[in-house]
């Protein structure tokens, strides 16, 4: 199984933004994901995740700004990013795993500045 990430870029603090995360193959669409992100100097960090069950967890800084959602049928799991603030600038990258597998992404950088 493989995860890609896209969507972040450079966005105004205050603004919002998506990410998604395409897993290649659909029979895995409902494991557990992650969103993590990191910043230089920093270890990674879990900023949001959804279970096999859709339990939902967040990093106490993103909650209720960040909403972490899957869509099954198309395999891709969503970071959605509302009021941001500067210090969400970071590498944020998508996570699948489960006993028998533990795929990452490649990351994709999202920038908050004016």
């Amino acid at each position: 199984v493989q995860v890609v990430e896209s969507g972040g870029g450079l966005v105004q603090p205050g603004g919002s933004t998506r990410l998604s995360c395409a897993i290649s193959e659909k029979r895995a669409a409902r494991y557990q994901v992650g969103w993590y992100r990191q910043v230089p100097g920093k270890e990674r960090e879990l900023v949001a995740l959804i279970t096999r069950g859709d339990r939902l967890d967040y990093l106490p800084s993103v909650k209720d700004r960040f909403t972490i959602s899957r869509d099954a049928a198309e395999a891709t799991v969503y970071l959605q990013m509302n009021s941001l603030k500067p210090e969400d600038t970071a590498v944020y990258y998508c996570r699948l795993w489960d006993d028998t597998r533990d795929a990452w992404g490649q990351g994709t950088q999202v920038t908050v500045s004016s």
